[in-house]
């Protein structure tokens, strides 16, 4: 390429690359190299295949390999590029065909309502720790996406009305998980968000918990979703099960996780620390040793936090 240094290029070579030895990872067939991409997932092709060669990075524009989005665990990119402007560039290659959305620690009403306006074919979503979302906009998307089959809200502030509309709006919805932080406390009892799940999630089968309900909420549950298979109480520690409500638990559900079980298999780290003054609420455990790619050809980096560069010196013509 004409931006390539001369100093960057080789002037000799112990033993030339035979055509046997060199292999042309740019001439694969077409579907050889989604079906690579595919496993790679969106945002490594946004951040390293689509850099590899002009051809890679035609395919990395095919709206299949942006059906499923999933920015979990991608603490490489979160301090130094913007993580919304990725996402909505991997939300415009799926072309209206993204089925599938993770989003951790970032996001906001704007990124949602951009989602739900392009995306009407969503099944499966997940916010972790999405600070500013609000009810309105998860709404919004739960109202223009009324296929999603699965939620997921895991440390998230949002109200039961959320829940109602969500459940009204989504008539497939089988998979509900509302992840919050254990409360031992006693004071510290709701039962609002359960009764919204009973009344508006008829068809739910998956339930993953984690809050304030009480043995009231829980019968509510059981009463109202009668197709439910499986629910996770671990740190519900206001529900107490015991007499019929085990006996009914025991009877109709496949899985039933209790409330002092254990939490080793759960992704967040939600030991309590029964010393602090705090003690009603967990913390997730962050991992501070984390690696860094440097990418200074991305669009997305972020330099001094507020200036952006949108290049790709690689694929200028």
């Amino acid at each position: 390429m004409d931006d390539i240094m001369d100093d960057e290029i080789p002037t000799s070579f112990e033993k030339p690359a035979s055509s046997e030895e060199f292999r042309n990872w740019g001439e694969l067939p077409h579907d050889v190299l989604c079906h690579i991409f595919q496993k790679l997932g969106a945002i490594d092709i946004l951040f390293r295949a689509q850099s590899v060669c002009s051809m890679w990075r035609k395919v990395s524009k095919e709206p299949l390999l942006f059906r499923s989005i999933d920015t979990r665990d991608r603490w490489d990119l979160l301090e130094d590029y913007d993580m919304e402007k990725i996402a909505r560039e991997a939300v415009d290659r799926s072309c209206g065909q993204l089925v599938e959305f993770s989003m951790e620690y970032f996001g906001s009403d704007e990124l949602l309502t951009y989602i739900a306006d392009k995306c009407g074919s969503l099944r499966y979503l997940r916010l972790v720790s999405c600070d500013k979302v609000s009810d309105d906009a998860l709404i919004n998307v739960a109202k223009k996406a009324f296929m999603l089959e699965e939620l997921e809200i895991c440390h998230c502030s949002f109200t039961e009305d959320m829940i109602k509309t969500v459940g009204k709006a989504c008539p497939q919805l089988t998979s509900f998980r509302l992840n919050c932080r254990g409360f031992r406390l006693p004071h510290l009892e709701s039962d609002e968000e359960a009764l919204a799940i009973a009344e508006n999630m008829p068809q739910l089968r998956h339930h993953l918990f984690g809050n304030k309900l009480t043995n009231v909420g829980l019968s509510a549950i059981l009463d109202g979703c009668l197709h439910l298979e499986s629910i996770d109480l671990r740190q519900c520690f206001n529900v107490n099960l015991e007499g019929d409500l085990l006996k009914s638990c025991g009877d109709r559900l496949i899985i039933v996780r209790l409330p002092n079980d254990s939490t080793d298999d759960y992704e967040f780290d939600d030991a309590m620390d029964e010393s602090s003054e705090y003690s009603y609420y967990s913390d997730l455990d962050y991992d501070n040793e984390l690696d860094y790619y440097d990418y200074p050809h991305s669009e997305y980096r972020i330099d001094d936090k507020d200036k952006y560069y949108y290049d790709y010196p690689h694929y200028r013509e």
